[in-house]
């Protein structure tokens, strides 16, 4: 019997996972992340203070969907590359990014087409909001927040299991239970960007290979990591995404 009522769960989930995707026209969502694409993933700081100003100013003189949808995603960037790892002055910004995010996510008005980029931005922000907090209940919340972005929307964007993903591969070791979702997560994007070359775009598939091969650094996996790492080299000839951290990871296993 509790055989027969996971199954039954788990086929309610594809069939909700497969509905919403339905609904949602891939080219629109592909046309949106083409407006999104330079204000997400960004390592430069420099580049990334400069997007900061720019964007605000965009936004300033017309606070579009699209603009704010930027801006949410330009502060949850700031945050992380920013303020997360040090102290600074940009403390504050992920819980602007959530409080962004959630006015799109709240409003009727907003395309559907945007959701699967605010659901999963919100739910990131939160995490960074809970590690400025030190509140567990909000990085419970982000994760029950990213559940429910796979479940609606990683059939047709990466982004629910990337920021997941990303998310969980940087707690520390005993969240084993949310830590267990960057290798699901990074090899879902693998799987189906191998289906249809056009899930994923180059960056974003680098930092994935980078990924996979990261949380996999044993013997058993090392002729697939380095097979992964070769393909994020060559993804990133200028290194403006994962490239460097894959050459390090491949000296490592090599040496």
């Amino acid at each position: 019997m509790k055989y027969i009522l996971t199954t039954l769960v788990s086929l309610g989930m594809m069939a909700t996972t497969s509905l919403m995707a339905q609904q949602l026209n891939f080219e629109k969502v592909k046309a949106f992340e083409h407006q999104l694409d330079d204000v997400m993933e960004l390592i430069d700081t420099t580049e990334l203070k400069s997007m900061l100003r720019n964007v605000e100013e965009d936004h300033n003189h017309n606070s579009s969907e699209i603009n704010k949808t930027r801006l949410g995603i330009i502060y949850h960037e700031t945050a992380l590359n920013l303020s997360f790892f040090n102290k600074s002055e940009f403390q504050g910004y992920a819980k602007k990014s959530y409080d962004i995010l959630t006015e799109l996510f709240n409003s009727s008005e907003t395309s559907e087409e945007l959701l699967p980029f605010i659901f999963s931005y919100r739910a990131s922000a939160l995490s960074l909001v809970s590690a400025e907090t030190n509140n567990l209940q909000q990085l419970n919340e982000a994760f029950n927040l990213f559940n429910d972005a796979v479940e609606k929307y990683s059939a047709i964007s990466y982004l629910p299991e990337f920021l997941r993903g990303s998310v969980a591969e940087n707690l520390p070791w005993f969240f084993y239970k949310k830590r267990k979702f960057a290798k699901i997560d990074f090899q879902s994007i693998i799987d189906k960007y191998s289906q249809n070359g056009d899930y994923a775009n180059w960056r974003i598939m680098g930092f994935t290979y980078w990924a996979w091969a990261n949380q996999r650094q044993g013997k058993k996996y090392r002729k697939q990591s380095l097979l992964y790492l070769d393909k994020a080299i060559a993804l990133d000839p200028n290194y403006k995404a994962g490239r460097k951290k894959a050459e390090e990871l491949k000296m490592k296993l090599t040496t």
